[in-house]
């Protein structure tokens, strides 16, 4: 058995304090613990203390110590729980102490996966150009099960999904002048899919999105293909030099019709 022989404020935080105890063999430092906890156990000097009670009393104040690093790390942004949990692990508590927090938090409706998902899908489709399956990813990777990600999509309906992904398409087309339209539509479909949009959606987007070049456009884009592939192939004569253009121009998207007519072209020229 041991008693306390002092109580002092530590310096460079005034809501925490040290605890002094003496067990017979001289006083020395025993532990340190914050105002709330010191209150509860209505710790003071001349009080006596066994060693279950320090346990228990270092317990408390370990658990309030990664609630106010779990509080602060919720004041920058709402948090998924697995995501508090992987914080709190990382800064070393006890499994425990990260089950004791979180049942704190939940009870204080400071954590709530359900409203987490459903703020993180609308921030996620009003903010950036994700679509549907990135953002379930990113829920799963935050510990969210799968009926509370189905439920949180529900905020991001399909109608959206495609004008976003139209919206996509067009951008793209407006940067690739130079390339043939069947290039620019392919290109599309595998960005939509790198962005998370189901082939569904980017089917209809690209049967609605305006991704059809003029003639004018078409011929001046191959013009500018045309014009590589040359400085490419110039070497060659005849036949040989023809078809070896014909595979290059066909490999950027154009049609027989429209490389035959290319070709008619420069041949004039």
């Amino acid at each position: 058995m041991a008693v306390i022989t002092k109580i002092t404020t530590q310096q460079k935080n005034k809501d925490r304090f040290n605890i002094f105890t003496d067990d017979g063999k001289g006083e020395e430092y025993a532990f340190s613990v914050d105002s709330d906890v010191l209150i509860r156990f209505q710790l003071r000097k001349g009080m006596e203390v066994d060693e279950f009670s320090i346990v228990e009393i270092q317990y408390q104040d370990d658990i309030r110590k990664a609630y106010h690093l779990a509080v602060n790390y919720l004041a920058i942004r709402m948090r998924a729980e697995k995501e508090i949990k992987d914080y709190l692990v990382k800064k070393e508590v006890d499994e425990p102490v990260v089950n004791e927090v979180l049942h704190k938090l939940a009870s204080q409706k400071y954590i709530n996966d359900e409203e987490f998902a459903l703020s993180f899908v609308r921030t996620q489709k009003n903010t950036t150009d994700k679509g549907p399956d990135v953002i379930r990813m990113e829920l799963k990777e935050k510990g969210i099960n799968e009926s509370t990600i189905k439920l949180a999509l529900a905020e991001y309906p399909i109608e959206e999904q495609v004008e976003k992904a139209i919206k996509l398409s067009e951008k793209l087309l407006k940067k690739s002048t130079k390339e043939s339209q069947r290039l620019v539509k392919e290109k599309a479909e595998q960005m939509l899919v790198r962005k998370g949009y189901p082939f569904d959606i980017i089917h209809l987007a690209l049967n609605e999105a305006d991704l059809d070049k003029e003639e004018d456009e078409e011929l001046e884009a191959i013009r500018f293909q045309g014009e590589k592939a040359h400085r490419k192939y110039r070497k060659y004569t005849g036949f040989e030099y023809s078809q070896k253009m014909k595979q290059a121009l066909y490999r950027k998207g154009f049609s027989i019709e429209l490389i035959d007519k290319y070709l008619e072209e420069i041949e004039k020229s």
